[in-house]
């Protein structure tokens, strides 16, 4: 199962390469190609350790061989897989910048958004990583809109602009708290703008409602203590 996996891979990974041409039998494609079974195994059953470490084996013992866009690739997927997102995005984007035509950059660019969007936050935090995340999977629509990808990174991209969307409710409350109600009413117009189809938009018209009120009273409360000449 595990070599019928390797090979269907390979055949995707390796743009320009008969997948018969992969399977030498000098002693060096052996080895390497042994090394590709070996961490395909462990990633398959979840040692990810050990999958990334033959990975980097066959990446350093063999820069060479056929195999060795495979090990580029698995070694950010078991990165991703061990949570160590700033590792993997690095190996994802160098790559892409190794083999910008080949066929798993639409993979690469999906799996790193994927990385980004792993560390987004709650809503009362920096929201960078929403944001990287929502650049990298709308970079997938723009550039492979008919990739599965690109569909499958829709569900994603509304979950980011949910997440910035209550980012800027958030704000805006705090400066509601603050009694600095311009500031939230800008905040909160920010919603119906820039997120008007996330699921809070009723939400929002309801601070506005308040906040508008809240700037009502503050402006009477203000006239009221003007001096008289």
């Amino acid at each position: 199962m595990i070599r019928i996996i390797i090979i269907a891979m390979l055949s995707f990974f390796l743009s320009g390469c008969a997948v018969f041409e992969l399977f030498h039998e000098d002693e060096e494609d052996a080895t390497a190609q042994t090394l590709a079974w070996n961490g395909m195994d462990d990633y398959e059953s979840g040692d990810y350790e050990g999958a990334k470490e033959a990975f980097e084996k066959l990446k350093d013992w063999y820069p060479y061989s056929d195999y060795a866009k495979l090990a580029e690739l698995k070694i950010a997927d078991a990165n991703y897989k061990l949570g160590n997102y700033e590792e993997a995005i690095f190996a994802y984007e160098e790559f892409e910048s190794l083999h910008p035509r080949n066929e798993a950059i639409p993979y690469v660019i999906y799996m790193t958004g994927m990385c980004y969007f792993e560390q987004i936050d709650t809503p009362d935090r920096d929201q960078s990583t929403a944001q990287k995340a929502l650049e990298m999977f709308g970079r997938l629509h723009r550039d492979y809109p008919n990739d599965p990808y690109a569909v499958k990174a829709q569900e994603h991209i509304n979950a980011c602009l949910r997440s910035l969307a209550q980012a800027e409710l958030s704000i805006g409350r705090f400066y509601y708290k603050s009694k600095h109600y311009k500031a939230a009413m800008r905040r909160f117009k920010n919603v119906l703008t820039r997120y008007p189809d996330v699921g809070i938009h009723q939400e929002a018209l309801k601070l506005i409602a308040r906040t508008e009120a809240s700037l009502a009273k503050s402006n009477q409360a203000g006239d009221s203590i003007l001096p008289f000449f």
